[in-house]
């Protein structure tokens, strides 16, 4: 983290050079690629949920709620935010048929993401797993240095998540067909690809689109090559994310994959910091309002004593 803290001090001394009509062009591909998810996750809930029909401003609030959630608390917090919103708008629904919409949701980035990932493995530039453990900003250095200790922690979270696996499914009658329901879009393929792979897929484009405003924003080489980089970057510190919106693993890695492309170390920090700060920042509005108009409250302790008392009802 300390590298962070000193990528900022670079990112402000470079704010004068920033180009901000492409800043807003970045922020604006990075609102329109929010808004075709939440519509890909409606798809998914009402699938699960037929009768209840959920509107597409609850779905966006919540999805939006919790993004911004997950831009200021590691291990993906927000998501426990967006249940809580959208189960408080369908009546009769279950954290265990909700949960799963949020895996349906996230099949599709995993297997773009991991070929953006066999892309940078197969033309070099992504580091080994030696240089990784090496960069000094990534935050996971210590597991992937001793790699027999993370094996046998692995083994043992595995173990640990079956046996909780079985022990909830025993005692849960109807465990499993709540489990189903949430992966019910996934038996209708046309309505998945039409209503799920087709909004992400475009999704996907204002990603892309948003880096390559966000590179020339700050001066770095903006093509369609750099913009994959960067997203290489961020999916590889969503892999591991100890710190809120990647602060400091995005900093390393970006560094070591634009290696050797003519950008200087200082332009490089400015442009990775700036970009990280101006997502958070927007995410985290954006987030707060919809909190604040869904659940009345900008109280987390709140958020959650609520949500823990409708998790005591029976459902």
């Amino acid at each position: 983290m300390g590298h962070f803290f000193h990528a900022v001090g670079v990112f402000f001394h470079h704010l004068a050079a920033v180009q901000w009509q492409f800043l807003g062009y970045a922020i604006a591909c990075h609102v329109v690629k929010l808004v075709f998810r939440a519509g890909a996750w409606r798809a998914i809930i009402n699938a699960a949920y037929p009768e209840a029909r959920l509107k597409f401003r609850s779905a966006f609030g919540a999805y939006i709620a919790g993004v911004g959630v997950n831009s200021i608390v590691p291990a993906r917090g927000g998501d426990v935010v967006k249940l809580y919103l959208v189960r408080h708008r369908i009546p009769g629904s279950s954290y265990a048929a909700l949960t799963p919409t949020l895996i349906v949701e996230t099949l599709f980035d995993f297997v773009t993401a991991g070929a953006l990932i066999i892309w940078a493995l197969a033309s070099g530039v992504l580091p080994t797993h030696e240089l990784y453990s090496r960069i000094p900003a990534v935050d996971w250095k210590f597991f992937l240095r001793h790699e027999h200790f993370t094996a046998i922690a692995l083994a043992v979270l595995l173990v640990a998540g079956v046996v909780a696996f079985f022990w909830v499914r025993s005692r849960v009658e109807d465990f499993r067909d709540h489990v189903r329901q949430g992966f019910a879009i996934l038996e209708d393929r046309p309505r998945f690809l039409r209503r799920v792979i087709l909004p992400q897929s475009i999704s996907w484009v204002f990603r892309i689109a948003s880096l390559y405003f966000f590179l020339k924003a700050f001066g770095v080489t903006a093509n369609i090559h750099n913009a994959l980089l960067a997203q290489v970057v961020d999916s590889l510190a969503t892999l591991f994310p100890a710190t809120p919106g990647g602060a400091g693993t995005k900093q390393g890695l970006t560094e070591f994959l634009f290696r050797g492309r003519g950008v200087s170390h200082t332009l490089l920090l400015a442009f990775s910091v700036g970009m990280n700060i101006a997502i958070v920042v927007v995410n985290l509005l954006m987030g707060l309002i919809a909190i604040g108009l869904m659940a009345r409250t900008l109280s987390f302790k709140k958020l959650r004593q609520r949500s823990q008392q409708v998790e005591e009802q029976p459902t």
